[in-house]
């Protein structure tokens, strides 16, 4: 499988939420919870812990080394329809997912 990725569109919006932000980053982590087991976290940050997976583009996106196995193959875009807008993560990993979009539990 291939590491996280991140879309052009999800690195513009994250650049986008930045500016004029003290924070220099978007960490995205897996954490226990949700209704389905697992679910994704999003945190404006100062920057990457030395073990970070660090993602540049139009800005920067880390992912802890825990967080990490839980998101391999996976990649972060932001869609903006009908529905809004709103980071989405499209994991191969996950068995199923909350209609929420931030909830997930492993194969």
């Amino acid at each position: 499988m291939t590491a996280f990725q991140v879309t052009d569109r999800a690195f513009a919006r994250v650049a986008k939420i930045l500016d004029g932000e003290a924070a220099k980053a978007l960490r995205v982590s897996v954490e226990g919870g949700g209704c389905s087991g697992f679910q994704y976290k999003y945190d404006l940050v100062d920057g990457a812990a030395d073990d970070d997976l660090v993602l540049e583009g139009a800005a920067t996106v880390v992912v802890d080394p825990v967080s990490l196995p839980f998101l391999e193959g996976a990649e972060l875009d932001f869609v903006d329809d009908l529905m809004g807008q709103s980071f989405q993560i499209k994991n191969p990993n996950a068995q199923s997912s909350c209609g929420c979009g931030t909830s997930f539990s492993l194969l």
